[in-house]
């Protein structure tokens, strides 16, 4: 196993890598900005570093200081969490070139799903659905474009090659607007991720978003832990995820769990993964892989009983995966809400001091949070500050689980976006299952 894990993060997935670490015997390094000394996971770590000023690009993005950090403290392993650096190729590739282990796929990896295009080329060799495109860049030549988005067919959307995070798209519902949408894509894509390729797909009209979770050993055995649906979202940003996802027919979906764990073979994948599609009129459409653990990783925890980040640590060791395919069993049903620090009505950050944390318990509740009483949320990061997730043995009793952790929830001194969940959660349409990506903001707007 690995002997000391410096845990390039913060906040909630800082202490949930800290966690696993703690019950594996590894020893913790937590590293930190100025703005983040008193974290949870700082406090419970075996040591800390702070690296830099309270801005991301100064600490945590800063690769040099991270390096240091390691270096100074005989860690052995880096683990990145998620976001910052997680999925950065050329991170990943200095912290091996450094002696360290990457509690990550390969850099290489990384690097060819981390560009849209190459990913989607190596998704249909493996034989994974993919949505109706330009099968790769688009060019200058525009006759070629047009005939392209004519065989696609209106409405279609352009891609950044480079983009994520719901950024560098943009939606092209008829030709006279085509070429000049593609212009200002590509001036904006190279502004936000320094590449002005980008590609072209079929625009899916109310979609559903719906992801595999995986695990690779990179020896040899590939295994997946089911689905997710994560439709419920606000400007492409995730707000409430379940697992399973409902309503999606059996053989459905074991044709995409197969064509999941066959892709991770041919890729020679390692560690943990996310593949995210977009699911309309009973077909499976590849978006993007996540080269990482996923925010929502919990939900597919609590139906399996798989500790993903456990796991992560123990492929990074070189050890085999814990478990075969057969041996993974599907439970229940779970909820996962993000709790962000903002205002509910028009969704402003909320930093400040939190004078009282209170969080829901009962049977069946989990909450990951890296808050307590006295903690100062910063203004730096982003706003999330818990994870309220549930269990039940069928939809029905997880949602009302649900129901009741958020009643139970008290943050106060800033203010969270509790009462959407809350209104969410006692939604007729989302309690009846199956609604789409658009669906929360159409809401919203009405």
């Amino acid at each position: 196993m690995l002997d000391k894990v410096l845990i390039a993060n913060r906040g909630e997935i800082a202490l949930r890598v800290l966690r696993a670490c703690k019950e594996l015997g590894i020893r913790t390094v937590a590293v930190h900005s100025k703005a983040d000394a008193e974290l949870m996971h700082v406090r419970l770590a075996d040591e800390s570093v702070c690296i830099g000023p309270a801005p991301s690009t100064e600490s945590y993005l800063n690769v040099p200081a991270l390096i240091s950090a390691a270096e100074v403290t005989d860690a052995t392993a880096i683990h990145p969490g998620y976001g910052f650096l997680a999925e950065n190729a050329d991170f990943a590739d200095q912290v091996e070139k450094s002696g360290f282990t990457f509690v990550g796929p390969r850099a290489d990896t990384i690097r060819l799903m981390g560009d849209k295009v190459s990913a989607i080329e190596a998704m249909k060799r493996a034989g994974v659905p993919t949505v109706p495109g330009s099968d790769g860049p688009l060019t200058d030549d525009h006759d070629r474009t047009r005939q392209i988005a004519q065989r696609v067919g209106y409405p279609v959307i352009i891609k950044a090659a480079a983009g994520g995070g719901g950024r560098g798209m943009r939606v092209v519902h008829n030709e006279e607007v085509l070429i000049s949408s593609i212009e200002v894509t590509k001036s904006e894509a190279a502004a936000a991720f320094g590449s002005d390729v980008v590609y072209l797909e079929k625009f899916l009209q109310k979609p559903r978003h719906v992801e595999v979770q995986v695990l690779a050993d990179g020896q040899g055995n590939a295994i997946h832990l089911g689905d997710r649906d994560c439709s419920l979202q606000r400007r492409h940003q995730k707000v409430i995820e379940e697992a399973p996802a409902p309503d999606i027919p059996e053989d459905l979906r074991n044709q995409v769990y197969e064509a999941c764990v066959n892709a991770c073979l041919e890729i020679d994948y390692r560690g943990a993964g996310t593949f995210e599609f977009l699911f309309e009129d009973g077909g499976f459409y590849f978006i993007e892989m996540n080269t990482r653990v996923q925010v929502e990783h919990p939900v597919t925890e609590m139906i399996t009983s798989f500790d993903i980040v456990k796991e992560q640590l123990r492929i990074a060791a070189g050890l085999p995966l814990s478990a075969t395919q057969d041996e993974v069993r599907f439970h229940g049903h779970s909820f996962e809400c993000r709790i962000n620090a903002e205002d509910p009505q028009n969704f402003l950050p909320s930093p400040g001091k939190v004078n009282t944390f209170h969080a829901p318990g009962g049977l069946g509740v989990r909450c990951d949070s890296h808050l307590y009483d006295g903690y100062t949320v910063p203004p730096f990061y982003d706003s999330l500050i818990a994870k309220i997730i549930t269990f039940g043995e069928s939809r029905e009793v997880a949602l009302a689980r649900m129901r009741q952790a958020l009643d139970e929830l008290v943050v106060e001194g800033i203010r969270t976006n509790t009462p959407l969940h809350r209104e969410l959660c006692r939604d007729a349409a989302f309690e009846a299952g199956g609604v789409s990506i658009h669906y929360l903001e159409s809401k919203l707007e009405d």
